[in-house]
């Protein structure tokens, strides 16, 4: 075994070499977005940690019960009621209602592609001189 420097060194090159791109790049990730109720309300339709994992599949629930039964009614873990509609409950004026500031930054960090809007009709956003002058 007259090569056995040879082995050691091509294994720790090639140890550096796969894992080049994990040490390379951290602490250069972006950061995950803050997301926050808005200042007008409270709680959302359910717990914020629920809300976060489990949104997509409380809104494929809401359309398929409105879409399929008919059913516009959802009643949350803690009993309130609320009407099940994407645009007049979440992304009503009180709740979401910038686009931009609250699902984009999300999905944008994520890299996902919502098909939300091929049906829906994302919220009319004031520009932020307009929005400025009118507060």
């Amino acid at each position: 075994m007259y090569d056995g420097g040879k082995v050691i060194a091509g294994i720790i090159i090639g140890l550096i070499l796969l894992t080049f791109p994990i040490w390379y790049t951290h602490g250069m990730a972006p950061k995950r977005p803050e997301v926050k109720l808005p200042e007008k309300e409270k709680k959302c339709v359910e717990e914020g940690a629920y809300m976060k994992r489990k949104h997509m599949q409380l809104l494929d629930l809401w359309r398929d019960s409105v879409v399929r039964v008919g059913d516009r009614s959802y009643v949350s873990f803690n009993g309130k009621r609320y009407n099940m509609s994407l645009q007049n409950t979440c992304m009503s004026a009180n709740c979401h209602a910038k686009k931009t500031e609250f699902c984009d930054r999300c999905h944008n960090y994520t890299g996902v592609v919502p098909y939300c809007w091929d049906c829906h009709i994302p919220p009319k956003e004031e520009p932020k001189e307009k929005a400025e002058e009118i507060h």
